[in-house]
């Protein structure tokens, strides 16, 4: 039975992101959480609940993983909403794909917990994960080889600029232990000035400016969005020394593609490893809907090879991904 796309439905359950203040925090939170819990999780991954730094995390963790391999998932939902219920069925995906484990931390939200307490309890979070890595590997590691922790920093939207907090923030010993950065659809320049609020004719059908101001002032006040702890966009050539190999994924039609494409530069320029992988004619966050789109499927599918090939040195800036590609599944259903 062939796999049909329907990009409305995709288009309703993604909107559910979008923060504009009319539905009350709670009621925002609960819609997401409706719309994108599962009862059963994919793959035949396994969850389980586990404090990382006093902060409840899940640990999903697939059936073949490797013992060093492991990733921390920030997840988004506009500085506001989102859960570790909400990206269950997501990061177990995302598990399998990689062979890892991945940590979702329930990290305080905005508007109760504005900036800094997201990032507080990320970086708590990190180095609780970091030193039970190191410890891990160390008796893991075998014959006088010593096994080295693998750690992946993933992202999705507004919690974009709490992932590259955390790492601008980071120690030389913490930060040469990340392997990799995933950054979906990421939320990276939030001062007044920005592109996307002055944005008149936009293609995105999911986000637009007002929704993301919204969020940003409950998120922080305004002096604080030309920080790169907020706007990572705006990070100095000091911040960016030794970023992490970075891979930034998202979709042709969204307001955020131009930051995304500057921020990609000014790590490459930096003497940073990056690929940003663009979907033409895909939404924000496309990813999350799955059973709507095929092209959510071969866009974690690719987010896996690069992962499970980390040794592999790529030099492309920008992947285009071709309908002829993102079709390419056709034939086969």
């Amino acid at each position: 039975m062939g796999y049909k796309n329907d990009r409305r439905a995709a288009l309703k359950k993604l909107k559910l992101l979008s923060y504009n203040g009319k539905v009350g925090t709670e009621n925002f939170r609960k819609r997401i959480d409706d719309a994108f819990k599962v009862v059963f999780l994919p793959n035949n991954v396994e969850c389980s609940e586990y404090k990382y730094g006093n902060i409840v995390c899940d640990i999903l963790s697939p059936e073949i993983y490797a013992s060093n391999r492991v990733m921390l998932y920030i997840h988004g939902g506009s500085f506001v909403g989102g859960s570790r219920s909400a990206y269950r069925s997501f990061c177990s995906s995302l598990a399998s794909k990689c062979y890892c484990r991945v940590v979702i931390p329930e990290f305080r939200l905005a508007p109760s917990n504005p900036y800094p307490a997201a990032t507080d309890d990320i970086q708590n979070v990190f180095k609780a994960l970091f030193t039970e890595e190191q410890i891990a590997c160390s008796l893991n590691s075998q014959n006088g080889h010593k096994m080295e922790p693998e750690i992946i920093i993933a992202a999705d939207g507004s919690s974009a600029s709490i992932a590259c907090s955390l790492i601008f923030n980071l120690r030389e010993r913490y930060r040469k232990q990340i392997k990799k950065v995933i950054l979906f659809s990421p939320w990276l320049d939030l001062s007044p000035d920005s592109r996307i609020f002055s944005a008149k004719k936009i293609s995105d059908e999911v986000l637009n400016g007002d929704s993301i101001k919204k969020s940003t002032v409950v998120y922080t006040y305004e002096s604080n969005t030309k920080r790169s702890a907020v706007s990572p966009l705006r990070a100095s050539e000091e911040d960016l020394e030794n970023f992490p190999s970075t891979i930034i994924q998202m979709g042709g039609k969204e307001l955020l593609l131009p930051d995304a494409q500057d921020f990609a530069e000014k790590l490459k320029a930096a003497g940073n490893e990056v690929i940003l992988d663009v979907w033409p004619d895909m939404m924000f966050m496309f990813q999350l809907a799955d059973e709507f789109l095929r092209e959510s499927h071969l866009a974690l599918d690719k987010i896996g090879r690069i992962i499970t090939n980390m040794d592999e040195t790529s030099a492309a800036i920008q992947i285009d991904n071709k309908p002829v590609l993102e079709n390419s599944l056709k034939s086969e259903a």
